[in-house]
């Protein structure tokens, strides 16, 4: 029971400008953990103290700078699937889950299928954003592999995967689709980022 709405959701404008507030955010985020530490490195010998700046700030970003890199080059994961698919609107519900685990979504895609998706890189609750409606989200992707899911309007695309990682079968209808934009791997096991 879902609505197609565009060819693709690329052609959604919404989708296009919340696409390009994810790539400046992702930007910032690099930008905001790379840039004090090469500061201060450049400050050392100069600056009373920029070593010892230097030392905790590198402490403190090492183990999240690789993060934040990755996600800002798998963005491109994200325009790829908002490319080749279209948005679909499907009713969701978003489990209750204890603090710290991930956010999730649970999409029924069918009376016997019901997907459960993990939100990445960084965990957002798409119905608490702004929307209208909470127990709708827009979908596009496989099903199987995961793909982009945003509040109703298309505003805020954000990825996810599978809850559990799981191997499907190779080939099959949309298998070459997912594994084109990144969804799936040729061995059959979904992208996990």
């Amino acid at each position: 029971m879902s609505v197609t709405l565009t060819k693709t959701a690329w052609d959604h404008p919404p989708t296009a400008i919340g696409y390009k507030r994810l790539v400046v955010r992702r930007l910032n985020w690099v930008l905001s953990l790379g840039v004090p530490p090469l500061t201060a490195l450049v400050c050392v010998g100069r600056v009373p103290h920029a070593a010892w700046a230097f030392c905790v700030m590198l402490i403190l970003v090492t183990p999240y700078l690789p993060w934040v890199i990755v996600a800002y080059f798998r963005r491109r994961r994200v325009v790829a699937v908002l490319q080749s698919y279209p948005w679909r609107e499907w009713p969701c519900r978003h489990p209750r889950r204890p603090p710290g685990s991930p956010a999730t979504v649970a999409i029924p895609f069918k009376d016997d299928f019901t997907a459960l998706f993990r939100i990445i890189p960084f965990p957002v609750e798409p119905g608490t954003l702004k929307g209208d409606h909470p127990d709708r989200i827009w979908f596009a992707g496989d099903p199987r592999f995961g793909g982009v899911v945003s509040p109703v309007g298309g505003h805020y695309p954000v990825r996810v995967v599978p809850h559990t990682p799981r191997r499907e079968e190779c080939g099959g209808e949309g298998f070459d689709l997912a594994r084109r934009v990144g969804l799936v791997r040729g061995s059959g096991k979904g992208t996990r980022t």
